[in-house]
């Protein structure tokens, strides 16, 4: 049995190769090419994502909304501090108005006004309890692009 199967295959081998040879006697006008012989590959397509105000999903979620820079940098004051940096160290009454002094993360004190820029809000309001930070949210997914933050004085936090 095997050696029928061994030798059908050398019968298909031979009988390729005799009709190879009986091309070959023919005269032809050109060689064929190698090349020509394999189909060509279809052209490949570009892909171009139309994004019609929605994401791109093959941007990376990991960090999105987060801002590297959000660090105080030396001699900006309170407009290189984040709102969530801040902490209140107390409030006055200066000409009618309150003031409060803030610290932040590199330990130095400034004084707020209400209007005050931050890094990423300002001060909306400043109350004999703390501040109310009206800060932008950098978050793309998220609907609201505002909100408010209660910053309250320091011994005022510890009583909760």
């Amino acid at each position: 049995m095997r050696a029928s199967g061994f030798m059908s295959v050398v019968i298909l081998v031979t009988s390729a190769g005799a009709a190879l040879g009986a091309q070959a006697k023919k005269p032809q006008a050109a060689p064929a090419p190698a090349a020509a012989a394999k189909p060509a590959p279809p052209p490949a397509e570009s892909y171009s994502y139309e994004a019609d105000g929605r994401r791109d999903p093959f941007q990376s979620l990991i960090g999105v909304g987060t801002s590297g820079s959000t660090q105080s940098r030396k001699g900006e004051g309170p407009s290189g501090i984040s709102a969530e940096d801040i902490s209140v160290r107390g409030v006055m009454e200066s000409r009618g108005k309150l003031i409060a002094m803030v610290m932040g993360p590199d330990n130095k004190t400034y004084i707020v006004h209400q209007g005050d820029r931050l890094l990423d809000g300002s001060i909306k309001s400043i109350t004999p309890q703390g501040l109310v930070i009206e800060q932008e949210v950098t978050d793309p997914l998220s609907v609201v692009k505002q909100r408010e933050i209660r910053k309250l004085l320091r011994g005022l936090e510890d009583a909760k």
